[in-house]
């Protein structure tokens, strides 16, 4: 696997769900499975810390008046 820092959000997610549909196959090897799952975990963080350094990033936006002021992601219900 590619270092966090090359591999785009997109491609991880991508990975992560060819890792889980493998997974839930369910005709896969132990072993495999392990090293699937590993992988598959590390692909899971490598995607929730893109998605948290977007956050901080989106925390601050300009407004009119080239002030910083706090941005809140409303997460649907």
């Amino acid at each position: 696997m590619t270092t966090k820092d090359e591999i785009t959000f997109e491609d991880a997610l991508e990975k992560l769900e060819t890792i889980v549909e493998k997974l839930e196959e369910g005709d896969v090897p132990i072993e495999k499975a392990i090293n699937y799952y590993q992988d598959g975990m590390n692909l899971s963080k490598l995607c929730n810390d893109k998605l948290k350094n977007v956050q901080e990033k989106m925390t601050q936006i300009m407004n009119e008046q080239d002030e910083l002021e706090p941005f809140d992601i409303q997460e649907e219900e």
